[in-house]
C-alpha cells in the first residue's frame, strides 16, 4: 500500500544537497552499484546455464557416474547453502562492503581452476567453493543495492536483478552452443566466468558502505554525511529503533516469534520457485529425451532460456504496478498445473511445448520477486543475515531436486519427476497465499514491519 503524503514527512533525514555536481556524483554511484550488483546476480544464472550445457560433454570426458554427475550438477547450490548464511553474518556484522569485493573474488579464482580440473571430484569441490561466493553475493549484494534505492520503483529496480540472472543463463547457453563442437569446448565454457567476474571486480572499487547498516551499528554521524551526499530516503527513527534488540539476538533472531514468520515465508516461496527450473534447466537434455522429443534440445534449451528472460523482464516491469503478492501466488497455481498437464499428457507435442513455455514464462516472472520479498521483509540489521538464510534454504531444496532429478529419471520416469515439480509449486501457493506481505512503496523498515506483522 502507498504511503500518504503526511506520511512522507516522517522520515528524519538530514537535508539533501541538490547542487549539479552532487547529483552527477550520485547518479554515478547508483549506476556503479547497479551494476556491479547485476553482473553479480547474473554470474549464477551463467554457471548454472553453462554447466546445463556442459554436462553431456564433461559427464563423457570424466567418465562421471550418475551420482557424481548429479553432485556435480548440484554443486554451487550446495556451495550457496553455506555462503548465503555466513557471508550474510559477515556482512550484517562487519560490514557490506568488504564481503562485496570478497566474495567476487572467491568466484574468479574459482572460475579459472574449473579450466584444469581432471576428475569428477575436482570439478565438484572447485564448483562448491564457487557457490559458496555465490552465497556471499546473494546475501550482501541486493540487500546493499536495497539500501540505496529510493521507496517509489524499488520493487522493479531490485527485479531487475532477476533480469540479471536469466541473462547470465541465456548467455551461458549461447557460449556453451558455441564451444558445443570444439574439442574440450565444456572448459572453455565453464571458465568463461573468470572474464565476468573480472569486470565485477572491477566495478566495485569505491562503493561506500551502506548508510542503512552504519544506522543500525549506531554510526549516526558517518550515515548522515551518506544520505546527504547520495540522497538515500530513510526512516531513521524506524531504523535507529530496531537496533538493540536485533543485537542481543544475533542470528538466532531469525527463529524468534517477532521474526520467524518472515524467515519462513522468504525460505519457502524462493525454494518453490526454482527448485523445478534449477532441476529442469540443468538437465534438460534428459528430459527432452525422456519425452521423446527427437534431436533438438539444444535449440529448447535455447528457447527455453530465452522464454525466461521475457517473463522476468515483464515481472520487473509489473511488479510495482500490481503488487507483491499479485505477481506471486496466481502464477503459482497456473505454473503447478502446467507441470501437471505435461505430465498427464507427455505424449502430446503441443501439451508439452505449452505446458512447458507457460510454467517457464510465468515462473521467470514470479521470480522477479526473490530480488525483492527477502529484502523487504527483514529489518536492516537481520537483512543480509535472512536473506542469506532464505537463499541458503532456496539452493537446499534446488540441489536436492538438481541431485535427484537424474535419477528419478531413470527410476520412476519423466512423469513422476514432473508431478513432483507441479507438487513443489503448489506448496508455495499455499504458504504465500497465508504469509506473504503488500510491500510495495513502503520504506525498508515500514515493509520490514508490515511483513511480521500483516494486521498494521
Amino acid at each position: 500500500m502507498a504511503m500518504t503524503p503526511a506520511t512522507e514527512h516522517q522520515f528524519d533525514t538530514p537535508e539533501v544537497s541538490s547542487s549539479p555536481e552532487l547529483l552527477r556524483e550520485r547518479r554515478r554511484l547508483h549506476t556503479k552499484l547497479k551494476l556491479a550488483t547485476q553482473i553479480g546476480e547474473g554470474i549464477d544464472g551463467y554457471i548454472i546455464g553453462g554447466i546445463g550445457m556442459a554436462m553431456t560433454a564433461l559427464t563423457a570426458d570424466l567418465h562421471l557416474s550418475t551420482v557424481m554427475e548429479g553432485l556435480v550438477g548440484a554443486s554451487p547450490l550446495i556451495g550457496i547453502f553455506v555462503g548465503g548464511p555466513v557471508f550474510g553474518w559477515l556482512a550484517d556484522r562487519y560490514g557490506r562492503r568488504p564481503v562485496f569485493l570478497v566474495d567476487m573474488l572467491i568466484f574468479l579464482i574459482g572460475s579459472v581452476l574449473q579450466f584444469f580440473v581432471t576428475d569428477g571430484l575436482q570439478l565438484f569441490l572447485i564448483r562448491l567453493v564457487m557457490g559458496i561466493a555465490i552465497g556471499g553475493e546473494y546475501a550482501i549484494g541486493a540487500p546493499l543495492l536495497s539500501e540505496y534505492a529510493p521507496r517509489k520503483g524499488r520493487g522493479r529496480l531490485l527485479a531487475s536483478l532477476e533480469i540479471s540472472w536469466y541473462v547470465g543463463y541465456a548467455l551461458a547457453t549461447v557460449v556453451g552452443a558455441a564451444f558445443q563442437d570444439v574439442h574440450g569446448g565444456w572448459r572453455w565454457t565453464l571458465a568463461s566466468s573468470a572474464v565476468i567476474a573480472v569486470v565485477c571486480v572491477a566495478l566495485r572499487g569505491g562503493i561506500p558502505e551502506s548508510a542503512r547498516w552504519l544506522l543500525s551499528k549506531g554510526r549516526r554521524e558517518e550515515a548522515d554525511a551518506l544520505i546527504h551526499r547520495y540522497g538515500i530516503e530513510i526512516d531513521v527513527t524506524a531504523e535507529l529503533g530496531e537496533r538493540a534488540q536485533l543485537e542481543r539476538q544475533g542470528f538466532l533472531a531469525l527463529f524468534s516469534r517477532e521474526h520467524l514468520r518472515s524467515t519462513v515465508f522468504a525460505s519457502v516461496f524462493w525454494a518453490a520457485l526454482v527448485l523445478p527450473y534449477f532441476s529442469i534447466g540443468t538437465f534438460w537434455t534428459q528430459v527432452f529425451d525422456a519425452l521423446d522429443m527427437g534431436d533438438n534440445a539444444v535449440a529448447a534449451l535455447l528457447v527455453y532460456s530465452f522464454t525466461a528472460v521475457a517473463g522476468v523482464t515483464v515481472g520487473c516491469l509489473v511488479v510495482d504496478r500490481i503488487g507483491r503478492r499479485r505477481l506471486l501466488i496466481p502464477p503459482f497455481w497456473i505454473t503447478a498445473a502446467c507441470l501437471a498437464l505435461v505430465a498427464v499428457w507427455p505424449t502430446s507435442t503441443p501439451v508439452i511445448v505449452g505446458g512447458f513455455l507457460f510454467f517457464i514464462f510465468l515462473n521467470a516472472a514470479s521470480s522477479a520477486l526473490t530480488a525483492v520479498y527477502p529484502l523487504e521483509v527483514f529489518p536492516t540489521s537481520l537483512r543480509a543475515t535472512g536473506v542469506g538464510f532464505a537463499t541458503a534454504m532456496s539452493r537446499v531444496g534446488a540441489a536436492v531436486g538438481t541431485f535427484l532429478l537424474p535419477m528419478g529419471l531413470d527410476r520412476y520416469g519423466v512423469r513422476f519427476v514432473l508431478l513432483v515439480g507441479a507438487a513443489v509449486l503448489a506448496v508455495g501457493a499455499l504458504v504465500s497465499q497465508f504469509l506473504a506481505p503488500e510491500t510495495t512503496d513502503l520504506d525498508l523498515a515500514k515493509a520490514a514491519r508490515t511483513a511480521r506483522e500483516p494486521g498494521e
